[in-house]
C-alpha cells in the first residue's frame, strides 16, 4: 500500500477528531469514553480450540459515534442501531486474546493502558482474573500499533509490561510507524500516534521479531496480512487439528453497522479503500468456510460465526456454553 499525502487525506477525518494531551492520554470527538461510567469489571473468558486454550480478555470499552463512519448513510445507520437496541453512541469492546498450549503463553494485543480514558486499560485486571501473571507471557503478538492494541506494552513508568516476552509485529507495520518521512506528511493530530507506537516498542529493543507475509509465528498460529486499517494490520489463523479460528482483529469495529454494510469504513483506517476491500475479502472467506472468528471490537468475548446475506453479512455470537 502506497502511503502518501493523498492516503492520509482519506484518513483526515479520523485524525481530525483526535486530540492529545501528551502521549499518555487520548480523547476524541465521537470516541470519548464516558468518565461518569463505572469502570468495567475484570473479564476473562476461556474456551478450548483443539489442544489450544484461548482466553478472551477485556480491556474495557470505547464509545464510538456515527461521525466516525463517514461513508455511512445516517438514516440507514440509525435504523441498524435501533434494530440492534443500541444508542447512537456505540459502546465498543476492546478485546485481547491469550493463547496457551503446554507451557507457551502467547498474548495477542495488549490493550490501551492509560492512553484512552477510564473505561479502558483493564487488561492487567483481566489477566489477574484469568490467573496469569504478566511475567509468564513469553510472546506478545501485536496485530498493529494503534494505541488500543499496543499501548499496554509499557507500564506506568515506561518499563516493559511483559519483561520476559518477545514482541512479534509485521515488518511493514514497524517500518510505517518508524518512518520519519511518513511522519512528516501526517496531519498534526495524527503525529502522536507515531510517538506512541515508537514509545510502546522502546523497552523491547533486541526482543522484537519482525515478520513478513503469511508466516507461522508459533506452531499453529499463522499471520494473515489484512492491510488497510494500517499498512501492516494482521489477522491471525489459529488452528489445532480440525479446530480452526480466524482472529480478524480490526476488520470490524461496529458489528451492528459493518456486517450489514462492509463498505462503511471507520475514520481511523489509514487507507479506507484498502480496509473495505480487506473486510469484504475476509468476511466472504469466513462465511464461505464456516470458520470460527474472533475480533478485537466484537462484543466481548468477541467469538462467533459470520453468515452471508446477499451482499451483506450477519454475525452470530457463539452461544453459551459452547464457548
Amino acid at each position: 500500500m502506497k502511503i502518501d499525502r493523498r492516503t492520509f487525506g482519506r484518513a483526515a477525518l479520523g485524525a481530525g477528531t483526535l486530540a492529545f494531551a501528551g502521549t499518555g492520554s487520548f480523547a476524541a470527538k465521537g470516541a470519548t469514553p464516558d468518565a461518569t461510567t463505572a469502570a468495567p469489571l475484570p473479564a476473562a473468558h476461556r474456551f478450548a480450540l483443539g489442544d489450544f486454550t484461548i482466553t478472551a480478555l477485556s480491556d474495557g470499552y470505547l464509545n464510538l459515534g456515527l461521525d466516525l463512519f463517514p461513508a455511512a448513510d445516517p438514516g440507514a445507520a440509525e435504523a441498524l442501531l435501533t434494530r440492534a437496541y443500541l444508542p447512537k453512541t456505540i459502546a465498543t469492546s476492546v478485546n485481547a486474546y491469550l493463547v496457551t498450549r503446554g507451557s507457551r503463553r502467547i498474548l495477542i494485543d495488549t490493550g490501551t493502558a492509560s492512553a484512552m480514558g477510564p473505561t479502558l486499560g483493564h487488561l492487567p485486571e483481566a489477566l489477574v482474573a484469568a490467573g496469569v501473571k504478566r511475567e509468564e507471557i513469553d510472546t506478545v503478538i501485536v496485530t498493529h500499533l494503534h494505541p488500543d492494541h499496543a499501548n499496554g506494552l509499557i507500564g506506568a513508568g515506561g518499563e516493559a509490561a511483559f519483561p520476559a516476552a518477545e514482541i512479534v509485529v509485521a515488518n511493514v507495520e514497524f517500518a510505517f510507524w518508524h518512518d520519519d518521512g511518513i511522519l512528516s506528511q501526517a496531519p498534526d493530530p495524527m503525529k502522536p500516534f507515531f510517538e506512541m507506537a515508537r514509545k510502546s516498542l522502546g523497552p523491547y529493543r533486541g526482543k522484537i521479531r519482525q515478520i513478513g507475509g503469511e508466516v507461522e509465528i508459533a506452531p499453529g498460529i499463522a499471520a494473515v496480512p489484512a492491510p488497510g486499517h494500517t499498512p501492516g494490520h494482521l489477522a491471525l489463523r489459529i488452528g489445532s487439528g480440525d479446530a480452526n479460528m480466524l482472529l480478524f482483529t480490526d476488520v470490524i469495529h461496529s458489528s451492528a453497522l459493518q456486517f450489514a454494510h462492509p463498505e462503511w469504513a471507520i475514520a481511523f483506517d489509514v487507507d479506507q479503500a484498502a480496509a473495505v476491500a480487506t473486510r469484504k475479502k475476509v468476511l466472504d472467506m469466513v462465511s464461505a468456510d464456516r470458520l470460527l472468528v474472533a475480533g478485537m471490537h466484537l462484543p466481548f468475548p468477541g467469538v462467533g460465526h459470520v453468515t452471508r446475506e446477499g451482499n451483506a453479512y450477519s454475525y452470530i455470537p457463539m452461544p453459551w456454553p459452547a464457548l
